[in-house]
Parts: structure tokens; sequence; C-alpha cells
């Protein structure tokens, strides 16, 4: 068995790890969430990181999806060994390709973080949809359920394809696995040496298209022959499973992790069976223990190999006891009697049914149903409804799990109340940050510490918001001295440590929901230790009370500005959780990260590490525990994640959204084909700025540029009749306006939307204007938005009501006078400071 070495990664570093080592040829073109495989790669390549022959694959990044899957197929052509990295339309773009390189029987593979297809609206989360896709171009198709199976199943793919002569398409859930990071053990070198038969190399080379032995590849063929030629390779696809299988077993051999084409869990005499691919696996795992721990009698057959489906396998795999089964498909297929799976395995039990040695005396009853669609929460209660349904006397087909379909009635009840037997020693964390503020990436730098210095499993999962950057971003952090399978989030009650890196969270997310009794509570706060209490909402004070937490605070801003790291809080509070919640000793834990910012930021230079070791050491001093009053005495309260003057369709479903709560919404609230309302985006108040923009109107010189670059369309001007400001806020500001195309007594306002800024600056930034006794004071200068904010939503609602400049009047060709032209693009929640929706802005204008 060869030497084992733990690393902690991501599943996309997993497979890309594997793939780099076993091409010559990589092509690439980004698609979330496959992206990160092909930039490890070009990483690698770039620096010289030969593969397993000690060449250096060659990274070619083309236009397209379809470019990509047309260089791998020219490269296998000349004999070399390529791959490439995909999902969602992107596989679908690789299709015509795919089909003739299976059809000319050349061993390749690709390797997917499998996506939800883009139908009625897109996503970038994941389910099946996309491989599904693509079951009939004549792939082998390989799953992988977790980090460590997505590095094991890529050497198994490569080695597999290589013997078989049929290309694998190696796949595993996007996001829930590809940006899932793990502690796994890695493949070796020497075993992926061992893996890859040089042979079967040579014998791929020896097939290529090359003027030393001419052939012709792509004939035009006739009714004739095309039918015949088709039935040809059926011995290929007849033998691949027993090639996989027998990887897997050498596989075994050397690592000492057995898999099966189908690998079964659970009571050797279960009668309910759960059929399922990809991570969800995982999850029905930990119910398929904790139910038969309980006295149950359940199973879990995982589907590793699904193309080409090995009914014998299958069936053998299954307990002689089982009476129904449960078949899981991440996909959906609109029309079909059944999702693609479940077809499989009807038909499998059917032919065994009429075979002359059945498995089963009676077929036992099968349903199907969909789960995880672009990857909807898949948790234990889920889980367990679910196979408290497969009890019932006549089972549901074709149900669904995860939603509340009140329109055709296809949902399964889950069980709220059911939760998976508890691992001793297992510590949950839950992280609430802001995207691009460094959250998620010191909560990779934690797992790895930990992953690397103690003997503890580490995962950690992050939910991202498609607006990533400026969007909050909620990590899951598990740490356990067992194996970790919960493929699934945090639950309220589970966490023993939650922090919050936004003091604006307070208001908006009920985050203390997740905290479980005597759980540790941090939060990133300007406000002092001894005021920072009355900054609770009424319900978060007495969730901190009743729950017995632990509270503490720091200035993280203002920590992370002393020490010259600008808005990036990310170390501020890697070193507050390590200081507090005890999963390695204080002095160990400062030096294991100390030791992590060399690793990551050394080569940046001198500088920035010793902004970091500052920020490190500054922190242990400002880092203060609260005490806690025996009773709550805030008046404060969650806002509403919508105003209540909003449309009704705002309030019913944007309002949810917005809130967090898009899983309670029912069937009946979505549109059926996607189509929205327009609009909706000004009520999706993100309040995300700490500072913005104010305006001196005494300086200001009308040119139009802040209100032209702002990403947001969050400053805009107005000019209007100085009789229609009668009525204004005393806070709102208008100056008379000059220029010939105006008319006199007209005034100009500069409006800033406090809730909607981001606090880029980029309006600061672009302004010419400035005082003459103040060089750095101009026309907008950038001040705290908290205490300004509620004096600007007014000001805002009477900037609003304003009349719009009458559009045959405004000269286009002048950036101050295009500004007056009614923006229909705002709010639009792209990145901070974003350089593409400036010019959508404009266009909608």
């Amino acid at each position: 068995m060869a030497p084992t070495t733990a690393v902690t990664l991501e599943g996309n570093e997993a497979a890309a790890y594997v793939a780099h080592l076993c091409s010559d040829v990589i092509a690439i073109y980004p698609i979330t969430p496959s992206s990160p495989m092909g930039e490890y790669c070009d990483a690698w390549s770039a620096t010289g990181r030969p593969n397993l022959w000690g060449s250096v694959p060659e990274v070619i990044e083309m236009q397209s999806e379809a470019g990509a899957a047309g260089a791998v197929h020219g490269a296998l052509q000349t004999g070399a060994l390529a791959t490439t990295f995909t999902a969602s339309q992107g596989l679908l773009l690789m299709i015509p390709n795919m089909y003739k390189i299976a059809g000319e029987l050349t061993p390749a593979v690709f390797h997917v973080s499998a996506r939800a297809l883009a139908v009625h609206a897109l996503s970038i989360f994941g389910d099946h949809s996309d491989v599904m896709a693509v079951r009939q171009t004549g792939w082998a198709m390989l799953a992988s359920n977790s980090v460590q199976e997505v590095m094991d199943m890529a050497l198994i793919s490569h080695a597999a394809t290589l013997e078989g002569r049929v290309p694998v398409l190696h796949f595993f859930d996007g996001f829930r696995t590809s940006h899932e990071v793990s502690k796994i053990v890695q493949v070796s070198r020497d075993t992926v040496r061992a893996m890859i038969d040089d042979a079967l190399v040579q014998a791929h080379r020896g097939r290529a298209l090359s003027p030393d032995h001419p052939v012709i590849r792509g004939t035009s063929q006739n009714p004739d022959v095309y039918f015949q030629s088709r039935e040809a390779v059926n011995p290929f696809y007849a033998r691949m499973p027993g090639i996989v299988q027998a990887a897997m077993d050498r596989f075994a051999e050397l690592t000492g992790r057995q898999y099966r084409l189908f690998d079964y869990l659970g009571a050797a005499d279960a009668e309910r069976v759960v059929v399922v691919i990809g991570s969800g696996a995982e999850a029905v795992e930990e119910v398929v223990e904790t139910l038969n721990a309980r006295g149950e009698k359940v199973g879990l057959l995982k589907v590793r190999l699904y193309r080409p489906f090995a009914a014998d396998a299958f069936i053998d795999a299954l307990p002689a006891t089982t009476r129904r089964l449960a078949v899981l498909d991440r996909t959906k297929e609109p029309g079909a009697d059944g999702e693609p799976l479940y077809k499989d395995v009807l038909t499998a039990l059917v032919n065994d049914r009429q075979s002359e040695a059945p498995r089963f005396a009676e077929l036992p009853r099968v349903v199907g149903g969909r789960y995880g669609l672009a990857s909807k929460e898949f948790n234990p209660g889920m889980i367990k409804g679910l196979f408290d349904a497969l009890a019932d006397e006549r089972p549901r087909n074709g149900f669904t799990v995860g939603i509340v379909d009140d329109v055709t009635h296809t949902s399964l009840d889950a069980d709220a109340d059911f939760a998976v037997d508890p691992v001793e020693g297992l510590t949950r964390a839950v992280f609430y940050g802001l995207g691009s503020d460094g959250t998620v990436s010191a909560n990779k730098n934690t797992i790895k510490i930990i992953g690397e210095e103690t003997d503890l499993y580490a995962q950690g999962y992050f939910v991202y918001d498609s607006k990533k950057a400026g969007a909050a971003t909620v990590s899951h952090l598990r740490f356990s001295p067992q194996r970790i399978r919960s493929s699934y989030l945090i639950g309220d009650g589970e966490a023993n440590f939650v922090a919050c890196h936004q003091t604006g969270f307070l208001e908006r997310y009920d985050m203390l929901d997740k905290a479980a009794d005597g759980a540790v509570f941090l939060l990133n706060s300007p406000a002092a230790p001894d005021a920072v209490w009355d900054t609770l909402t009424a319900r978060m004070q007495k969730q901190v009370i009743e729950k017995q937490l632990r509270f503490y605070t720091i200035d993280a801003i203002a920590v992370a500005r002393e020490t010259g790291m600008g808005a990036r809080i990310n170390t501020v509070m890697q070193t507050c959780f390590f200081a507090i919640s005890g999963i390695l000793p204080r002095d160990e834990a400062i030096a294991a990260i100390k030791h992590a910012v060399e690793k990551t930021y050394g080569a940046k230079g001198k500088t920035i590490v010793e902004r970091n070791f500052a920020a490190i050491d500054t922190t242990l001093s400002r880092l203060h525990e609260v005490p806690v009053p025996d009773t709550a005495t805030s008046t404060l309260a969650k806002q509403p994640p919508v105003a209540i003057e909003a449309p009704e369709f705002v309030l019913k479903v944007t309002g949810e959204l917005i809130a967090g709560h898009g899983d309670r919404l029912p069937v009946s609230l979505l549109p059926v084909d996607g189509t929205y309302p327009v609009g909706t985006a000004r009520w999706d108040k993100r309040n995300l700025a700490l500072e913005i923009p104010v305006w001196d109107a005494e300086l200001c010189i009308y040119c139009g540029k802040c209100a032209f670059v702002c990403p947001h369309a969050a400053i805009r001007c107005k000019v209007f009749p100085e009789s229609a400001a009668a009525d204004a806020p005393v806070t709102f500001k208008h100056v008379p306006v000059k220029g010939k195309e105006f008319e006199p007594g007209w005034h100009i306002t500069y409006q800033v939307f406090p809730e909607d800024c981001t606090g880029c600056t980029l309006c600061v930034d672009v302004c010419p204007a400035k005082s003459k006794s103040d060089s750095s004071h101009k026309a907008l200068n950038m001040a705290p938005q908290a205490p300004l904010r509620q004096q600007e939503k007014e000001n805002l609602d009477f900037f609003y009501e304003l009349p719009e400049f009458d559009r045959a009047q405004v000269r286009t060709g002048t950036m101050k006078s295009a500004m007056l032209l009614e923006t229909l693009f705002d709010a639009s929640g792209a990145c901070v400071g974003c350089g593409e929706t400036p010019y959508v802005k404009l266009v909608s204008q």
C-alpha cells in the first residue's frame, strides 16, 4: 500500500491534481463552478510542474466550450492524452465532439462539476441536469460523492478509459463538492504511476493519425452499413463495467479504499432502500446509520458507474430482502414519466424478474422522485421524511423532496425534528461575511490549519450569493475526529460558534437561530465593548441570554486599517476564532496562523506578511468578552426585508428571497415561465457601505461624471423647477443649475441612494471639483453611512417624487446633460466597483 499524505483542498483541486498528472494537453474555457480546475492546471503548468511522464502539460484557453472540446478531440487524434473541465451549458456545447470521441473509441476524460442548466432561469448551482443531458453520447459516466472520491474517481477514470477505449465523463456536484474544502488522503504520484499502464498509453499513441501509418478516420456511410457499425462497438461497452471495477480493485490494493460500481450500505436485511448518485448519498448514509441504530431496516445504494449501466451488478448489490426502492434523480425531464436513473432501475428490475433465475421472488415496489435541483438543500429531516413515505402502503411516485409543491402536490413532508446521532467531539461553526471581505479565504485557511496541525477531519462549505462580491457569504465549518459526511448546511441550534463579520447583518439575519446552547457568538462591531450589547436586536439579546451564549466583540475594521490591511478583516477575524474557540491551544493557533500567512502571502512580499502579523498581534489585545445581562433591554428589531409599501409580488416573493427565506416559498408563488416584473431591484436594499458619498453642492460643477461611473446607479441627478422643491426635507440639497439648455429658476440635485451604494468610492475618485483651500475635499466626499442613512432615505423618497426632465430637451452629446435621462437599470447587485454595469446603465438611459 502506498504511503499516505493528508491534504486539505476543494473538490475542483482534487480533480485537477489527477488530470494534470495524466494529461499532455488541457483545453479550457471558464464556466462556474468548473473554472478553478482549469485555473489550477494553468498555474501548475506555468510554474513547470510536470505530468506523470516528465513533460509539462500544455494548457490552452479557447474561445468557447465548443472550441475546448474541439481542441481536445484534435489533440486526442494526434495521440496526446487530453482533458477538459466544464459544466452546464458548457457541457452541452461539447456534445458534437463527445459523439465523435466516443464513436471513434478514443480514451479521454472530461471532469464536470455538474450544474443546473439554464431553462426558465439561469442558475450557477449544482444538480445533474447537464450530465444527464449527455448520457446518450456514448461516454461512460462515473460519479464522485465527496472530495476524497473526486480525487480517487478521477484516477480510476483515467486508468479505465485507457484500457476500455470508452471515454469517461467524471462528474461531481457543482459547489456542494466542487467548492467544498475537506481534509482528504492525497493519491500519491506512485499510486498514479501504478494505476496508469504505459503499454495502454503507447497503444493510444499508436492509434494516432500519422503520415507514418496513414488511415482514413471519419468516413461518410450510407444506410447499408451505418447501423452495423454502430452495433460493432457493443463489446467495448459490455466490457467497460468490468474494466472499471478492475481499476477500482487495483486502486483498493494500492490505497486501501475500496469502491464498487454500486456500493450498498445499511442493514443486510433492509426492506426500504434509497438509490442515489452524487453528494446526496453522503447525507443519506448518515441517516441510514442513525435509523438502523434505532432498530429500523433501511439501506442506501450508491450509484458510481451510471453509464454503461451494469444491471447485473446493480441487482446483485441490493439486499434480497428489498421490498421498496426510492430512486432519487437530481434532474427534471418535463413530460417524462420518470427521470433517467429511475427508469434504468425499473428496467433492470423488470428484466431481472423476467430472467431464468430472478433475484427477487416478487418485484419490489419502485418509486422515483427529484431532489436537490440547483443545490436545493437536502438534509437529514428531508431524508427521514423520504424513508417514512417509503413505508406507506402506497408510496407516492414522482415525488419531490425539499420543496412545498402546492400545485401538483408532489412534495414529501420533512421530519423537522429528526437529527442524525451526533459524533462526540464534533464542532460546528457558522460565519456570516461579505463577499470580498476575506471571510471565505480566512475560513479556508482555518480548515487547512486544523486539517494539517491536528488529527481532526475538517470540512468547509460556503454559501455564495450569485451577486458575488458585495453579497453575503455564509461559511459552514465542521471539525470532527471522524470522517465528515454531512453534505448539507449546519441547521438551527447546531452551531457551537457563530460569527458575524458585518454589523449590518444584525438587522437582516436571524443568525443566532443557528447557535446551540452554550455556543460562542463573535461580533465585529465599531461599538465600544460596554455599548455593543445595545446594538443587538431584542430577539438576539433574548437568544444570547436563553441559550447562555458567550459573547465576544472586536472592531475588526479599525484593527485592519491601523495595521495596513485596508478593508480586509479576514486575518483579524480568523485570529479571534482561534483565540476563543479552543480547537487549538492559543499559542499553537497563533503560530499556525502566522505560518499560514507566510505560505499564502510570502510570494507577494515581506510588507504584506508583516501587515498580517501586526493584525494578528493587535487583534489579541482588542478582543473583548462582553458581560451578558440577565434581561434583554433592546428596543431594536430586525428590519423588514423590503418596505411595506412595496408591490405585492415583491412582498410575497422577492422580499422572501432577500430575507433568505426563499426555501419556504411554495410552487404556486413562482412564475411558471420565469417571467418576473421589472423594477424589483429598487426594493432590494443591501445596505453594504460603511461609508457613502456626501454631495457638496457649493463645489459641484455638475459634470455628471459621478452618476456616469457608478456601477449601481446609486447616485443620480435631476433638474427641476425650484417650486417643485417647496416641500423638500430640510436636509435635501439643491442649487440653481447653470447652462444655456436650462431655463432660469431651475435647480439641480445629486442624490445618493444610501442603502444601494456599496462604498466603492469610484464617484469620489472621478470627481474633478476640489476645494481651493483643501485639495483633499471634493464635491463628493465619503462619510460614515449610519448617521446619514435615515435622512438620505427621506431625501431619496422625495427625489423619486420630483419630475423627470423632458427627454426631448436633453443634450445627449454631453455627459452633464445625458445623466438627466432616467436609468432603467439600477441597484443591479453587481460586484463592488464593477466595470461593466455603467455601460448597461447608460444603454438603458
